[in-house]
């Protein structure tokens, strides 16, 4: 082989792997930034239905927690009882 005709692979190989590379940092950008909307868009999805439900039942009286519960009705009666030495 001459020199002229490794010349022309030389530069052949170099523009073809230059041009690789663009074309596949390209296509392979374009699939990678599609996939990650996607994922952000499904995860914006799951996050707003969660807090609709969580938002829904503390809206609603009859699912939420009630606060009194545990409450003595009278807590002087059982104070009475230990402070008053004739009964």
């Amino acid at each position: 082989m001459n020199k002229n005709s490794i010349l022309l692979l030389v530069v052949g190989l170099i523009l073809g792997v230059g041009g690789g590379y663009y074309y596949g940092n390209g296509v392979g950008y374009t699939s990678g930034h599609q996939a990650a909307v996607t994922e952000a868009e499904q995860a914006a999805a799951e996050i707003a239905a969660k807090a609709t439900a969580e938002a829904a039942k503390a809206a609603n009286p009859f699912q939420a927690v009630n606060p009194l519960e545990g409450v003595e009705d009278n807590p002087f009666e059982k104070t009475k009882k230990v402070l008053n030495p004739f009964e």
